[in-house]
């Protein structure tokens, strides 16, 4: 029953935000607000397309997991966990407008919901992030997101080796030598960073096995 369980998650991330006019809601009588539901139906769907291999609502779930692990070190853990709903709503392998249109969603989608204009803001700043998972220092929100998405990079060889194929599948129009130089600059770029991930949790616990993983990946290319 994995999707009952997403569906409630989604409502309640959205109603404890909803339902506190001072840090998210708009104080709106609940009775006049659409079902939560809706939104989290409507989600999922999204997540489910055909054309997704490894951005499914597998992967959504794995981020909600990763999200209550870093909870501590965000400073508004619901408003994180509807920024991972929304982060690959909008999702197309063959379009690179995919996480501004998924922020535009959340813009339309989160004050029909009930929530104010400075969750919304919030909520759509972080989708837009994970274009390139590069946090500000300070950005707490910011960090768990990222660090979240970025998790499956440190899954343990076989799951890793899943991941990896899961992408090609998801460009499967793309030919063999124009996605190994694609991939070859995405592993090159992310081995240059300073540091994959930003929270003390994925630095301690995530980093070093991360790196492994996208080196090993690299010298099959």
């Amino acid at each position: 029953m994995p999707d009952l369980d997403l569906r409630r998650r989604f409502a309640t991330a959205l109603l404890a935000l909803r339902d506190s006019p001072g840090s998210g809601g708009t104080g709106a009588d609940p009775g006049n607000l659409p079902d939560p539901y809706r939104y989290a139906d409507d989600l999922l769907a999204r997540w489910a397309e055909p054309q997704r291999r490894y951005h499914t609502a597998g992967h959504l779930l794995a981020v909600l997991d990763h999200i209550d692990t870093l909870a501590d070190d965000a400073d508004d853990p619901d408003i994180v966990r509807l920024a991972a709903w929304f982060h690959d709503a909008v999702y197309r392998p063959d379009r690179s407008e995919n996480e501004e249109r998924s922020a535009r969603l959340a813009e339309r989608a989160l004050p029909e919901a009930g929530l104010s204009q400075e969750v919304t803001y919030e909520a759509a700043r972080l989708v837009r992030l994970t274009t390139t998972h590069a946090p500000e220092p300070g950005d707490r929100n910011g960090a768990v997101l990222c660090d979240a998405d970025l998790a499956i990079l440190a899954s343990a060889p076989t799951a890793y080796a899943e991941y990896a194929a899961a992408v090609r599948e998801e460009y499967a129009f793309v030919p063999e030598d124009a996605f190994r130089a694609g991939r070859t600059a995405v592993l090159e770029r992310l081995l240059a960073l300073p540091s994959l991930f930003h929270t003390p949790y994925g630095e301690l616990a995530w980093e070093a096995r991360a790196r492994q993983n996208l080196a090993t990946e690299l010298r099959g290319m």
